[in-house]
């Protein structure tokens, strides 16, 4: 049954075999003409009249859309995923800082564009964003990786539908790739030891950083004697950035901006040993080289000489020293809100993922102190 409404309003109609449709339980759909003048179906009407109210309104919408605005859309609809990321990318001023852009900028230009650049923004549609995602796991990219891919692109896609590129939303429906986690292998405090003893001064003042502070690679190479703002407690504001090897802004905060840290008595008497041993810049940094600073490549080198001194640990490396520092913390009862802010993680869910496993028992023991309390009120 097809019901033909005034011209230009579309139609609406049941797909159903009913003898009477007008009175079986299925729904109508409708179909029209959107904006950029492609037809277009909608479904999940109840009634002639909610079908009706829905036409009118997408009629009464185009008929106050300017010809010039359609006709903008209808250009923009035109162009390629190529050439609008082009104009897009320069434009998100969100993407603080240099990592962020970078790693924008290269998922474009390795995974999307490749797949999708010659791909005009009009034809973009669910069924092809879908395909992409199954060519990102065919061709075995990390799931990390894909989750960071995917925002990026739906992020472009949002922002051209919302201009009126595309007449249908292109992620509608599209499920987000999951990242499992791995569980993470964290290294005994027999096994830092043996590190520490083992590695040259600069890395092992690294791997005392990260173990006993928790910091990530790149802020533990930033070490300042002016970040030391108390006995015990650490100020990370800066990382060197692995890329520009020179000062950056931390991960997942914006310039300016820093956390705190506890800094254990043995830390800090690393660190001053360091200083006695080596000295200081006179701005205080203490892990130089060449350039100025303690770069990525340098660091590098050391690693891979000091994994081969060092006796097999399956999936044990540099990170693993920083996940030891929250072993170390989640187990001995800090909370994990204290942690996730420590380690300068983007929400709290990232470090509850990662080492909810670091927190057996929780429930059984939540489980005897409530149990106590009932007992006692009763």
């Amino acid at each position: 049954m097809v019901r033909q409404l005034a011209r230009g309003m579309g139609t609406f109609f049941k797909t159903c075999n009913c003898t009477k449709p007008t009175r079986c339980p299925h729904h109508y759909s409708i179909r029209y003409r959107n904006a950029l003048g492609k037809q277009s179906e909608e479904g999940g009407y109840s009634t002639q009249d909610d079908a009706k109210e829905r036409l009118t309104a997408l009629y009464m919408e185009r008929k106050k859309t300017a010809p010039t605005v359609a006709e903008a859309r209808r250009e923009l609809g035109q162009k390629t995923v190529k050439e609008y990321a082009e104009e897009w990318l320069p434009r998100q001023r969100k993407m603080t800082g240099y990592s962020t852009a970078q790693h924008v900028g290269s998922y474009f230009k390795v995974h999307i564009n490749p797949a999708l650049g010659s791909r005009k923004l009009i034809s973009v549609t669910p069924a092809v964003v879908e395909r992409f995602l199954d060519d990102l796991e065919l061709n075995e990219v990390g799931h990390g990786h894909q989750v960071n891919i995917y925002r990026a692109l739906k992020t472009l896609l949002r922002d051209a539908y919302s201009k009126g590129a595309m007449a249908d939303d292109p992620v509608k429906g599209v499920q987000d790739p999951e990242y499992v986690r791995k569980v993470v292998a964290i290294p005994t405090l027999e096994y830092i030891t043996k590190a520490l003893s083992v590695a040259d001064a600069d890395l092992a003042l690294e791997v005392a950083l990260m173990a006993g502070c928790g910091l990530r690679n790149g802020e533990a190479r930033a070490i300042n004697l002016n970040n030391i703002v108390a006995d015990d407690v650490y100020r990370v504001h800066e990382q060197i950035h692995s890329n520009l090897n020179r000062p950056a802004k931390l991960k997942h905060r914006k310039t300016g901006e820093f956390r705190e840290v506890p800094l254990p008595r043995t830390v800090r008497e690393a660190i001053e040993r360091f200083e006695r041993e080596r000295g200081a810049t006179s701005d205080g940094y203490l892990l130089t080289g060449p350039s100025g600073f303690y770069t990525e490549p340098m660091e590098r080198r050391r690693v891979q000489k000091l994994f081969k001194n060092l006796p097999p640990s399956p999936g044990v490396g540099m990170y693993g020293f920083r996940h030891f520092f929250a072993s170390n913390s989640l187990s001995n009862g800090i909370p994990i809100t204290d942690v996730a802010e420590w380690m300068g993680h983007k929400s709290i869910e990232e470090t509850y993922r990662t080492y909810r496993h670091l927190m057996p028992g929780s429930i059984t023991k939540a489980a005897r102190i409530l149990d106590a309390g009932l007992w006692e009120a009763a």
